[in-house]
């Protein structure tokens, strides 16, 4: 259990059409992705706040933006050690986010991954986009640089806010942009990316 629900912060997915609208007119959609283990939302560029968070601005031809976040030696790591899992779960350590600049729909970016789109009015995008904005250290700065290249060929990790540890997962924290958009997830049951995407798929 605890490897599984580590690997869920750390694996990699092969490279995810235009999303469908919201079915109300001041609606649009943003998607949550899973590939079983891990967790992340994808807003597309056309619907984020301008300049929100600055860092997209490191991929300029991207059409969706995919956020996740996770420990920051775990997750990105190509190979992994018993020590490194261990540190991970037991012990609250720093954490990353990892931006994907997608230039198509996620459901064909991520095609081995479950896509759940869900309807967001202005406001409630707007609450989200600051969430993930949040999730940023940048230290006072206006916009923070890189920690390195990330998981894909189009995709980089950033120093984010916040611990990783067992029961703060990367899909907790999907979870929890969720609930500061105004959906209704509980978040504590969403440290594996089943309990998530089971809440999601309960929704009428």
């Amino acid at each position: 259990m605890l490897i599984l629900s580590l690997a869920a912060c750390n694996t990699t997915q092969e490279p995810l059409p235009d999303p469908p609208r919201g079915a109300e007119p001041d609606e649009t959609t943003v998607f949550v992705t899973s590939n079983g283990w891990h967790s992340g939302i994808v807003v597309a560029r056309a619907d984020m706040p301008t300049d929100l968070p600055p860092e997209t601005a490191d991929f300029p031809e991207a059409r969706y933006f995919e956020f996740g976040w996770g420990d920051a030696a775990y997750y990105p790591a190509r190979e992994t050690t018993l020590g490194m899992t261990l540190s991970a779960a037991f012990v609250p350590t720093p954490a990353v986010v990892h931006v994907v600049g997608l230039d198509r729909h996620p459901a064909d970016a991520f095609p081995q991954a479950e896509v759940i789109a869900l309807a967001i009015d202005a406001q409630a995008l707007e609450r989200l986009s600051t969430f993930i904005d949040a999730s940023f250290a940048r230290d006072g700065a206006g916009r923070v640089a890189a920690s390195g290249p990330g998981l894909y060929r189009n995709s980089r990790f950033y120093p984010a806010t916040g611990r990783f540890h067992l029961f703060n997962t990367c899909n907790t924290w999907t979870a929890k942009a969720l609930v500061a958009a105004g959906f209704d997830v509980d978040a504590g049951a969403a440290t594996r990316a089943e309990g998530l995407m089971e809440q999601l798929r309960r929704r009428p």
